[in-house]
């Protein structure tokens, strides 16, 4: 029922998953849109600027995460969304935003969508982990849907590697919304020019498998069930994990581990910090203290609270 999908104002082509989704999304814009400079956020998911920079993007970037609050800087997100060029490109985690966990609130997303328009700036979606932040699959397209609703253009690379489970199948799509039909059919054409002769055509097995459960209403129903399930596990770890560190008297404000939400947690640790749990307690994340909630299970979790715990009061 979107009315972009009504009036035929959107080209959908499928891609090998979220990061090929985003690599055609990356060459058609290098090739075809008058402004080469994309805004990404800081910090992000560290493929996102060898995939803009290897399409010929220029990679900017704009604040993000506070690490003071490990929150949201909305200010400093503002500000420099308002100092782009106009035109720019303007990369946006749908839901869940990966390494921080940390997303606007409706709000937030309402004001950064004025400030988008207002600037004719282009917005980029990246939805990797829809269902997987709320447990609602509405919910976390909610951003999306606000700039479709608005009539303006937006690019949106989807992967279901998580959502559906179909990690090793690479099935995602790349949809750009465009002002008119007509501009949508000859976006397609080009898409398809970027595609032949990158990898020529997707693998068909994995989409068949999320065709068949979205043309099924009851596996659909299934589906979304299974998916919230998954949600509800990771906020249970979450909170898990929180309980444990409380429990543990760990210095410092460990409230950001329940308000974050999706598969990752930036827990706040520095590299010394992980590189003491790795060397003490065989624990292994990446450097910058970003950990994978889905990772964990109610065994291992006090493990990882002994193993922070001791890494902070070891540096404290």
């Amino acid at each position: 029922n979107s009315p972009a999908i009504q009036d035929n104002r959107v080209t959908t082509v499928q891609c090998l998953s979220g990061t090929g989704s985003l690599r055609v999304g990356a060459e058609f814009l290098a090739r075809h849109y008058h402004e080469k400079t994309i805004c990404i956020p800081n910090p992000t998911w560290g493929n996102h600027p060898k995939i803009f920079n290897l399409a010929g993007l220029s990679v900017k970037t704009y604040r993000y995460y506070d690490p003071a609050t490990k929150g949201l800087d909305f200010q400093g997100l503002l500000e420099d969304l308002g100092a782009a060029p106009s035109g720019a490109i303007v990369l946006l985690h749908a839901c869940a935003h990966n390494p921080t966990g940390v997303d606007p609130t409706l709000e937030q997303w309402e004001q950064i969508r004025q400030l988008i328009r207002s600037k004719q700036l282009l917005p980029f979606f990246d939805s990797a982990y829809q269902g997987f932040a709320s447990g609602s699959l509405d919910a976390d397209a909610e951003s999306v849907r606000m700039f479709v609703a608005d009539g303006g253009e937006c690019l949106a690379a989807q992967s279901y590697a998580k959502n559906m489970g179909l990690y090793g199948e690479r099935v995602g799509a790349l949809s750009i919304v465009c002002k008119a039909a007509d501009v949508a059919s000859r976006v397609e054409s080009q898409l398809k020019l970027v595609i032949r002769p990158m990898y020529s055509n997707p693998p068909i097995h994995g989409a068949s498998i999320v065709a068949a459960i979205l043309k099924d209403s009851e596996m659909y129903r299934e589906w979304t069930v299974e998916l919230k399930a998954m949600a509800d596990r990771i906020l249970s770890m979450r909170q898990q994990l929180f309980e444990a560190l409380s429990a543990r008297g760990t210095p410092g404000d460990w409230s950001h581990i329940i308000k974050q939400i999706g598969m990752f947690t930036f827990t706040g640790l520095n590299s010394e910090q992980v590189a003491f749990m790795t060397k003490e307690y065989h624990i292994y994340m990446t450097s910058d203290g970003r950990i994978s909630m889905a990772g964990l299970s109610s065994r291992t979790v006090p493990h990882l609270a002994d193993a922070i715990h001791a890494a902070v009061t070891r540096s404290t």
